[in-house]
């Protein structure tokens, strides 16, 4: 699991004219909040983080926060609990970040990658994915970066549940029904022996018409 290392700087001036000033000089006003812990004003470089969230997906990365204090320079992992952008413009405004701990389960949400070709999509089945991402709680170096489903054995109505799924002792899915994650839908061309009843019944609208 990569930490994304960011520099910060601490941020006394607080309310809209402080961030107006700090985004003026490129930067952005930031928080890092968690449990049992003092709740951290900061700034960050605008470009560095958008750059790094152009790389890693922002919902599943650990940044590793460099804070100066009096006391020094430390480091801090965290996670990206909130960011706000100019809803015309794209840029972005604040950052909320969240204090994790190593030895902590973490919940994100990580994407579905699906592999292989359906035997029932090439029976003329339809392929619908229901989930295209899905909640998992892990320890922040276990986070993975998808969840591989192979669907080459995937028949005309089946599905693939979240119980399917193989993640390994150290991450879940937190789920209190067994839900659908992907399925196979069958159409009328799909369905088991619908090409012989159809012709069972064309055959049978032509005997009818030959005893008239």
């Amino acid at each position: 699991m990569e930490f994304i290392a960011l520099s910060t700087k601490p941020r006394t001036r607080t309310g809209k004219g402080g961030a107006r000033t700090l985004r003026r000089e490129g930067r952005i006003p930031a928080v890092l909040y968690g449990p049992n812990t003092e709740t951290r004003m900061l700034s960050l470089d605008a470009a560095e983080l958008e750059i790094n969230l152009k790389k890693h997906p922002a919902s599943m990365s650990v940044f590793k926060l460099a804070l100066t204090d009096d006391t020094g320079e430390t480091e801090n992992l965290a996670m990206l609990k909130e960011l706000q952008d100019d809803s015309i413009t794209g840029a972005l405004l604040h950052a909320d970040f969240y204090r994790i701990d190593m030895d902590r389960k973490v919940m994100v949400r990580v994407p579905v990658a699906i592999t292989g070709k359906s035997k029932g999509v090439e029976l003329g089945g339809v392929l619908q994915i229901i989930r295209r991402e899905l909640p998992v709680l892990c320890l922040p170096d276990r986070i993975p970066r998808k969840i591989e489903i192979d669907i080459t054995e995937l028949g005309v109505g089946e599905a693939v549940h979240v119980e399917d799924l193989q993640l390994g002792d150290d991450v879940e899915i937190p789920h209190d029904i067994n839900f659908t994650v992907v399925t196979v839908l069958s159409t009328r061309k799909a369905e088991p022996g619908a090409e012989g009843e159809e012709g069972a019944a064309e055959a049978e609208g032509e005997g009818e018409k030959a005893e008239a």
